[in-house]
């Protein structure tokens, strides 16, 4: 069973180490401050050893395809939490977000 926090629990952390599951596009048009971008597809490939040891939090859009990242990453060994409702939650919240390819 993945752990799951909302967006204001998130904000509330102040700065995780927090990966972004969506496509380019997406976390460019509008991303969480911070957030790293690995595409699904592309998370078992990912080198993410240096989170091991830390919590990773990990968002798409929504919440589905973070969970299904959380899930393999879960599976793998590393401890996660799935941000419900994801970055759409947090922009319908009115939290600051980040356009373009850099984190922040």
């Amino acid at each position: 069973m993945v752990r799951e926090i909302d967006v204001e629990e998130l904000e509330g952390l102040g700065t995780v180490p927090l990966i972004d599951v969506r496509e380019p596009d997406e976390y460019e048009s509008g991303h969480v401050p911070g957030a790293i971008l690995v595409p699904l597809g592309s998370v078992p490939a990912a080198d993410l050893s240096s989170f091991r040891g830390s919590t990773l939090y990990v968002i798409c859009k929504s919440g589905g395809r973070s969970m299904r990242a959380c899930e393999f990453l879960a599976d793998n060994g590393f401890d996660v939490v799935n941000v419900a409702g994801g970055t759409m939650a947090w922009v319908t919240s009115g939290r600051s977000v980040v356009e373009g390819s850099s984190p922040s």
